[in-house]
């Protein structure tokens, strides 16, 4: 789906006026007569705002005016991934009596979330067909979100009345995009527009492998250099977590502190998953990093040994029988691991005692892949039993293992890229919509306090 000139502004829907003598539809939310339904034959416009480019972490407030006072109406959003998948949402709602229906303030009726949620067209979009997590692979397009306004409400929805195309980018513009080939260090640089220096940081995701940048991509536009990081299954790297060290990622450290463009003397570290105990490991072993962001991680080294100069850090036991198969069929492993406080574990513990800077844990309390309340419960109580400030734990109710930036549809459950099986992540699309935008709001936060000392960043107007 291609980007249509003027998407982001007032889009006029095709349809004709009332005709003569027209009734206004009733102030109580009973459908319409299909009789009454057929006679509403209006232009309708639907406005975004705001009304330019539109970052994909951005809120954007959508109204739709030139509807008959209570008319009932059904929106729809859809949008293609670049493998062509197709995600859909759709809400129920009710004009109000000048005519007008402002999803800021009119709450849906029914449909794929109810109640006053203005960016719920996004976050409840859902694949057409199931276990598809939307990513996005190109950073460099914006995705394409298709907003249609139908007469009615589904499923006795009538005619369309007008459709609008919405851009929502990943690059800000002035930010720039470099491929990195740096020795053996492979990833995408992202920088803010001006001259910098700017404050650094390493984004790490998880077991997937790959090179993951859209993170990255629009932390650049708020003001950080973010090197989005690979380090297995891409291009020349390892193929398997097996064979990888902890010099390749203070490789990825120097590389950073070493760049024009970075603010030293030190960076950040933000992992998610199997990301987030890599990041614990680089935060206690190599120089140069003050602050690390953790996003539903272990505490201990998993899945492999993780060596570095003469030393290595065991992976925490584990034992894939026993996994789980919930209802739908889906495999839940957060019960094949091994407590690390017990026995031999302990020696996976990563010893973050050891780290220059502060944590925060961003904590999903309904992640289905990892305990990572009970992981975060540990590190606070390891750095203080040290003499260690408390780390920062954010726990969200509802919310699953993978946390994305604001307006990402919950991905409840995907087909995990090396295991190649159907896994159950969790959460709860309204619970975890929330928490996405709140976490985010604190991770620039924190980097921003502990990177640079700037003052916290701007809560969401929505």
């Amino acid at each position: 789906m291609g980007e249509a000139p003027g998407a982001n502004c007032d889009c006029p829907l095709g349809g004709e006026g009332p005709p003569a003598g027209h009734v206004t539809g009733e102030a109580d939310n009973a459908p319409l007569p299909p009789q009454r339904s057929a006679e509403i034959r209006m232009a309708a416009t639907v406005s975004l705002e705001p009304a330019g480019r539109c970052a994909w972490d951005e809120p954007v407030r959508i109204s739709v005016r030139g509807l008959a006072p209570g008319q009932p109406v059904t929106l729809r959003a859809s949008l293609r991934d670049e493998r062509g998948a197709l995600f859909r949402a759709h809400a129920r709602y009710r004009a109000d009596d000048r005519g007008l229906l402002d999803l800021a303030r009119a709450p849906a009726l029914g449909g794929s979330f109810v109640g006053l949620e203005p960016m719920g067209l996004l976050w409840a979009l859902e694949p057409e067909k199931p276990l598809v997590r939307l990513v996005k692979r190109d950073v460099q397009t914006p995705f394409a979100v298709e907003l249609e306004v139908l007469d009615g409400h589904e499923p006795d929805a009538g005619r369309l009345l007008g459709r609008a195309l919405h851009a929502r980018h990943f690059l800000r513009p002035g930010v720039r995009r470099v491929p990195v080939r740096a020795g053996r260090v492979r990833g995408t640089l992202f920088l803010p527009p001006g001259a910098g220096p700017f404050p650094g940081i390493i984004d790490l995701y998880g077991s997937g492998g790959g090179l993951c940048e859209y993170r990255a991509s629009l932390l650049a536009g708020h003001g950080f250099a973010a090197l989005a990081l690979a380090y297995f299954r891409f291009e020349d790297l390892p193929e398997y977590l097996d064979d990888l060290q902890l010099e390749y990622f203070e490789e990825a450290v120097n590389f950073m502190l070493q760049h024009p463009k970075v603010k030293g003397p030190n960076v950040g570290l933000l992992g998610f998953s199997k990301g987030g105990d890599l990041c614990l490991s680089m935060a206690s072993f190599l120089k140069g990093i003050t602050a690390t962001v953790l996003i539903n991680s272990c505490v201990a080294n998993t899945v492999a040994p993780l060596p570095y100069k003469d030393m290595i850090i065991p992976s925490l036991g584990s034992d894939p029988k026993r996994y789980t198969i919930n209802e739908s069929g889906l495999l839940n492993f957060m019960g094949i691991w091994e407590n690390p406080l017990e026995g031999s574990n302990q020696k996976s513990i990563i010893p973050f005692e050891r780290a220059q800077g502060p944590f925060l844990f961003i904590v999903g309390m309904d992640d289905n892949n990892w305990k990572s309340s009970f992981y975060a419960q540990i590190a606070s109580e390891r750095l203080q039993a040290n003499g260690k400030d408390r780390p920062e734990i954010i726990c969200y109710k509802g919310t699953g293992h993978c946390i994305e930036p604001p307006y990402f549809p919950v991905c409840r459950a995907s087909v995990h890229a090396v295991l190649g099986q159907p896994i159950c992540h969790g959460g709860e699309p309204e619970f975890q919509s929330r928490a996405q935008v709140d976490a985010w709001q604190r991770i620039q936060t924190f980097f921003h306090k502990h990177l640079n000392g700037q003052k916290p960043v701007q809560s969401s107007k929505l």
